[in-house]
């Protein structure tokens, strides 16, 4: 993929048809508002260049809440999603992401990593050597096994019933999971955020194989802390 320019990147790829849903609602309520969860992969409407980017809490590895303000960023901002340690394409993305991560910091960007993971299984949930890869790099990992940010975000979707069934097969104990309350996986994402809020790059992809690259990352990146 070339470099990144200020249009959102949003492929269009058809996900696996979703016959079979843990939730029997078309939406989720968190305070007072209905969210609108899609209802596959492909039916989602992420958040695109020029949006302000949203507020939302997640929670860290350590079970603290984590607040995301985008009115209060002190530095240019990326957020990246994506399912879970459970997944293999996850693993590898992230160990892939590790060799622009301290270039991003020296240009004076942040980057948080969101999880469907709980808080209590968000580490132990990756692979170890996605573990060892990423290991001092100052990564931010934390969880929003609640989709609240996902939602908040456009890219949260009802998990098919192979996935689920994938999972049983493999031995994850979904009562631990983020799926045990709403059946909600996010579809594999990144936001660039300016210091004022705004997203300059979004890119998601309903086919949760591909990735936005590492160089594209880092083209975000430079992007954003260039920004005024």
């Amino acid at each position: 993929m070339n470099r990144l320019t200020a249009r959102t990147l949003v492929l269009t790829a058809l996900a696996l048809t979703l016959a079979f849903s843990l939730i029997t609602s078309t939406s989720m309520r968190y305070g007072h508002a209905d969210v609108p969860v899609a209802e596959t992969a492909a039916d989602i409407q992420p958040l695109s260049a020029g949006d302000p980017a949203p507020r939302f809490s997640v929670e860290t590895i350590n079970n603290q809440r984590f607040d995301f303000d985008p009115r209060e960023l002190e530095r240019p901002t990326i957020l990246v999603s994506f399912r879970g340690g459970w997944c293999p394409f996850c693993n590898m993305h992230l160990s892939e992401l590790r060799h622009v991560i301290p270039a991003i910091n020296d240009m004076g960007v942040d980057v948080l990593f969101l999880s469907g993971d709980r808080s209590e299984l968000l580490l132990d949930s990756l692979s170890r050597e996605t573990q060892e890869a990423i290991d001092g790099l100052g990564y931010t990992l934390l969880s929003d096994a609640n989709a609240q940010a996902a939602i908040a975000l456009g890219i949260a979707f009802k998990a098919s019933a192979q996935t689920i069934q994938r999972r049983v097969e493999r031995g994850d104990d979904i009562e631990r999971s983020s799926m045990e309350r709403h059946g909600v996986l996010p579809v594999p994402a990144v936001f660039a955020i300016n210091r004022q809020g705004i997203i300059e790059y979004a890119y998601a992809n309903p086919d949760y194989k591909t990735r936005m690259s590492a160089d594209d990352l880092l083209a975000a990146a430079e992007g954003i802390s260039q920004a005024n």
